[in-house]
């Protein structure tokens, strides 16, 4: 049996802009809808059939608030989330926020410098840590933590081999009964509700410090205003992207449902689909070109799913859209702000990704933030007229967070061009960030892994175009003198060094890298310059990596 103890309400805000603490902070959202609709089904598992009520989901979250107060968790405290796509890991989410704690998730991928890097960030001092990631902490400076919750299978024999002191998640987040104590104060929509890790371009990944209002103005019932609470939004991204846990946030704040599928498999979607009652899903353009690929069956049509979010908008959205029988959606977004950019339901125009949603400004701009004319491509920035709507800055990274928000406006890093009707077109990236089936790498990063073989003096990691759209990583080295390298084994190298989405498949050796005088690389060369006939390929070569999120069909 659990209790909890009443804490300090507060006064709310007069100004318009700011919606009630109960319709947005997610304590009292979990509260309201448990009393409001508690026998509503707020998530289903595709895996089980098994199904949480709000009144379920409720209990679930105070047990395991009880269980983190008992291990020091409070109001304010930052605690890293390193595991995969699980009902834990939605319980831990949900009841961080209940006590107002920081929910900060990290990419289960992750591994050396770049894991070393975010825990530093992160000035967590507990960590909850799937078992089979455990061994991946030795060897690193873990920072400030001070101990870990391991969860998972074997979870309590991994306790005792631990590189810090342990317990399991079932002994310290599963209690049988407790009190849990009240906030110190009341939790405001601007307070920090989660910090995701995003790709760095030109330096290490950056920590997006969200608020509970940019997470509700991310996809909350004003910005999609076509998803509503009768609707089950399928989850199969990680819940360490924003891709993952914002959607699952945005239903809860409707009070509507989640459906959780293990990951994205071609064969096996629409079961998926049909099993969970799934109404909504987001699909990346190469998924919706697989899904489209298979054959054509009698009861295409006959799905639930009424709606897609299809990024980026496919060729062939129309036929996909009657072929399935629903309606496609497209927008921009990324980490740091809240959908500037919303289509009408199944645009015509090719290639768009809408029209600013209402409530924000959108500006394409010129290296000084001099606004450029129609048809000429320019930076997008971004404001909107809602306080704390967008990112509350890179955690601990004062110069990237000045940088981004300079005069004003926050700055996405993103070329466009916006046509005569106001329709927006994604062109290019400003930075050099590499996105490959769904997750967004960091040129430098990839860089400092390979810099890291002994045989190489310099190396330049740039996007090249894949087949299933997107990109696909292509490195491009030259040796240390007196030596050659070998691209096998330098992929052979780095597997164990990088997250397997970060592996480059290509490897292009160069006598030297080509330089400006001033000696930057010419990176817009070796990407113009693509795929070369000397260019060596390693999905060819036949050397897979472990580790895709999605199946690719046969």
């Amino acid at each position: 049996m659990f209790e909890v103890q009443a804490s300090p309400a507060g006064a709310e805000t007069s100004d318009p802009r700011i919606p009630p603490r109960h319709d947005v902070v997610t304590r009292y959202l979990i509260d309201r809808w448990a009393m409001e609709r508690p026998q509503k089904i707020f998530a289903k598992f595709d895996d089980s059939g098994e199904e949480w009520s709000y009144a379920d989901f409720h209990r679930m979250v105070v047990q395991t608030a009880v269980g983190l107060q008992a291990q020091g968790v409070a109001q304010g405290d930052h605690v890293l989330v390193w595991m995969p796509n699980c009902r834990e890991q939605i319980r831990i989410f949900f009841a961080l926020n209940y006590l107002g704690a920081v929910y900060v998730p990290i990419n289960t991928a992750y591994k050396g410098m770049l894991l070393e890097h975010v825990i530093g960030v992160s000035d967590a001092r507990l960590a909850i840590v799937e078992t089979t990631l455990v061994d991946r902490l030795r060897g690193i400076d873990t920072q400030l933590l001070e101990r870990l919750i391991i969860t998972g299978a074997g979870a309590s024999a991994a306790t005792t081999g631990a590189p810090l002191p342990a317990i399991s998640y079932d002994a310290a987040l599963l209690p049988t009964e407790g009190v849990l104590r009240p906030l110190d104060r009341a939790i405001e929509p601007w307070d920090p509700m989660t910090i995701i890790f995003t790709s760095g371009t030109t330096g290490p990944s950056k920590g997006v410090l969200m608020s509970y209002l940019h997470l509700f103005s991310n996809a909350g019932p004003e910005t999609w205003p076509f998803v509503t609470e009768d609707d089950r939004y399928m989850i199969n991204a990680p819940m360490f992207h924003i891709g993952g846990s914002g959607p699952m946030f945005c239903m809860l704040a409707r009070g509507a449902s989640i459906a959780v599928v293990d990951r994205f498999d071609t064969a096996t979607y629409w079961d998926s689909v049909r099993r969970t009652g799934s109404t909504v899903a987001f699909l990346l353009g190469v998924m919706a070109s697989f899904l489209e690929k298979q054959p054509p069956q009698p009861g295409d049509t006959e799905n639930p799913l009424r709606l897609v979010l299809m990024v980026p908008l496919a060729s062939n959205s129309e036929s996909f859209a009657n072929r399935f029988g629903l309606d496609v959606y497209t927008i921009f977004n990324m980490t740091e702000v809240s959908s500037p950019i919303v289509s009408d339901p199944n645009p015509t125009v090719r290639g768009t990704c809408g029209k600013p949603r209402p409530g924000v400004e959108v500006r394409l701009v010129d290296e000084n933030d001099c606004e450029v004319p129609i048809g000429v491509m320019g930076e997008m920035i971004i404001r909107t007229d809602r306080p704390w709507a967008m990112n509350s800055g890179y955690y601990k990274m004062p110069e990237a967070t000045a940088k981004a928000w300079r005069n004003g406006w926050f700055h996405s890093g993103d070329a466009f061009i916006r046509d005569e009707e106001g329709n927006f077109f994604f062109a290019d990236r400003v930075k050099d960030a590499i996105r490959r089936r769904g997750e967004n790498i960091s040129s430098f990063e990839v860089e400092s892994e390979v810099l890291a073989h002994p045989d190489v003096f310099e190396a330049a990691a740039v996007a090249v175009p894949s087949e299933h759209s997107e990109d696909d990583v292509l490195v491009c080295v030259a040796a240390v003198e007196g030596a050659q390298i070998d691209p096998a084994a330098l992929i052979g190298f780095l597997k164990d060094r990088m997250a397997y989405f970060m592996v480059p498949r290509y490897v292009r050796v160069l006598d030297s890298l080509p330089k400006t005088p001033t000696a930057k690389v010419l990176k817009h060369q070796l990407r113009d310059e693509g795929i070369t006939p000397d260019t060596w390929d390693r999905e060819a070569a036949g050397l897979s990596i472990k580790g895709e999120r999605f199946r690719t069909p046969a």
